[in-house]
């Protein structure tokens, strides 16, 4: 790399992750010299407006959440669903809507604010993010279009910009979205893990009706199917609406209709949705894509990083396009930071991220297959969950598939309990609506647990906390992981005591009332205890057993996202 490089880092690409990880740069490394390139000018309009929580505390990360809570965005409390066996609407919500507080705003991330998730109309919220990057001391240039990416190996050797401009720096960040410009240059090919592909087509709307207002601006997206495809309905203020429809590639070129013609035609098929719009009226610019998931086939190179969509892109379904993108920009800032620092190990730094990223996307993808797979409303989708298991190298028989895709890898790279940024407490509740799968509790059923590391190796992952990147202490086996911190470490170390089910739950609450006053021991560790032992078993790190003559004892459940049916009534 040349020494005298122009920038630290040139990151092509001012949205969410670009602006993540300029901000996070200059955040944790002041003196690095950071550029960010954007080739359109902002404000512009974005799709992908729905967010899940954890995008609020990268927002508090990055200093900017003030500003996005004054923005006076809606407060996504969870999502309304027309998915699965039955036709009978249902809900999803971070915070059940009885507990949601009234109270002002705008609000500190602080109580239930850490449990939301904004809608965000992307003009607005990508030029505040952008405009904090610069803030923070990134050059911004806006109607910058990199024109080239001149390589020398796997080595980026400079950005050519459409005026001629050259640009050099250590270190690139393609956060160019689905143009992938980096990726594209050096050859990258993309891995498509599904084979289900679809298109979206969408406008914006003023004056639609919410569907229920929570509080002061609590609301809850609407995800509507219609059979052949469905429709996302997201309130972005008072006044503005995003409303999209999703349809299979294949449909759309059978049907033989304009994108137009298909949106007003479903628009019009859903009672709920048509009443929310009787009185909208649509901005006129409809759009189209292509919402095909994919992964990059490796996202780092010799002194470059792909970030957000230009490393992959998972179907919306779960909304968790912003979630991965600044996860991404975020890690990648952690990253190069990290690089930097005396004593690191810019190898180990770079397969850290490589996997984290990897292994997050398809995560995701594979859990959107099973919202698809799992949703009664569409037709002949029950034989494809065999191609989707053949994919990952499985011969499994279609219901046998199907439980793999909904139960498998319940300890994922982020060590949260879950998949999918669902909880698995969440994931076994929506089976209810999603098909007739009752996977139960191993828990409820057996009372002998024997920790099973055998073949497991020992491994260090990178932990990605207050600007600095640990390592953390891991098993990992047949593609999953078992963190030997927090509450994994806390049930580990009582499973290489005892295996008898009772003598657990008298340790576990010999220790907790050593810690009567301790807010981390309560929050962190006893309240997820059930769904930990309880996703050790379903990974395979705990063999479960059934002795009867031992008692059951069912364990405290701990905190759980609520699913329900629909309590709404008024557009029903």
């Amino acid at each position: 790399m040349a020494p005298n490089s122009d920038y630290d880092v040139a990151i092509i690409g001012g949205g969410p992750a670009g602006s993540t990880a300029g901000t996070l740069l200059k955040k944790y490394a002041p003196n690095l010299r950071v550029l960010i390139l954007e080739r359109e000018t902002f404000p512009r309009d974005h799709v992908g407006e729905s967010q899940l929580p954890s995008i609020s505390g990268i927002l508090d990360e990055m200093g900017v959440w003030d500003k996005v809570e004054a923005a006076g965005f809606p407060i996504k409390i969870g999502a309304t669903y027309k998915w699965g066996k039955s036709p009978e609407l249902w809900d999803f919500e971070f915070v059940p809507a009885s507990e949601f507080v009234d109270e002002p705003r705008p609000a500190k991330y602080e109580g239930q604010r850490k449990r939301t998730a904004f809608q965000v109309d992307r003009a607005l919220y990508d030029q505040i993010l952008l405009d904090h990057s610069a803030e923070l001391g990134c050059e911004v240039r806006q109607a910058t279009k990199v024109a080239r990416v001149h390589r020398q190996g796997d080595a980026v050797d400079h950005l050519e910009l459409e005026d001629g401009t050259q640009i050099r720096a250590r270190w690139y960040v393609d956060a160019s979205g689905h143009s992938g410009i980096v990726r594209r240059t050096m050859g990258v090919q993309v891995e498509q893990p599904t084979s289900l592909q679809n298109i979206a087509i969408w406008d914006y709307w003023r004056n639609t009706d919410w569907a229920v207002e929570i509080g002061v601006g609590g609301t809850r997206v609407q995800v509507i199917s219609l059979g052949y495809g469905w429709i996302w309905f997201i309130p972005l203020g008072p006044d503005r609406t995003s409303v999209g429809l999703i349809v299979p590639a294949e449909y759309y070129k059978k049907s033989g209709a304009r994108p137009d013609d298909l949106y007003q035609k479903a628009l019009k098929e859903d009672a709920r949705i048509a009443s929310l719009m009787e009185n909208a009226t649509a901005e006129g610019n409809l759009s189209t894509t292509k919402d095909w998931s994919f992964i990059a086939g490796r996202i780092v190179g010799e002194n470059w990083f792909l970030c957000g969509e230009s490393a992959g892109f998972a179907d919306p379904i779960l909304a968790a396009g912003m979630s991965l993108a600044q996860a991404a920009g975020r890690e990648v800032a952690y990253t190069i930071v990290g690089m930097d620092r005396p004593r690191s190990n810019p190898k180990w730094l770079k397969e850290q991220y490589d996997k984290r990223q990897r292994d997050r996307l398809q995560n995701h993808i594979r859990f959107a297959d099973y919202w698809y797979t799992a949703n009664g409303q569409f037709t002949d989708l029950k034989d494809f969950t065999s191609q989707i298991a053949a994919d990952a190298g499985l011969d499994l028989d279609p219901e046998r598939a199907w439980q793999w895709l909904a139960t498998g890898g319940f300890i994922d790279q982020d060590l949260s309990i879950g998949t999918g940024g669902y909880s698995l407490t969440a994931v076994k509740n929506l089976g209810q609506f999603l098909s007739d799968l009752k996977p139960g509790s191993p828990l409820e059923e057996n009372n002998v647990f024997r920790l099973d590391l055998t073949n497991a190796t020992f491994y260090e992952r990178a932990n990605y906390y207050r600007g600095n990147i640990t390592r953390e202490d891991c098993y990992i086996r047949d593609g999953k992981v078992l963190p030997l911190n927090t509450v994994f470490e806390f049930l580990v170390d009582i499973l290489q005591q005892e295996t008898r089910l009772p003598a657990i739950a008298g340790m576990i609450g010999h220790i907790a009332r050593q810690h009567p006053n301790d807010e981390y021991f309560r929050t962190e560790i006893l309240n997820w205890v059930t769904q930990a032992m309880e996703a050790m078993v379903w990974d395979g790190w705990v063999k479960a057993s059934y002795d009867p003559s031992l008692p059951l004892m069912p364990l405290n459940a701990g905190p759980t996202e609520t699913v329900h049916l629909n309590r709404d009534s008024a557009h029903i």
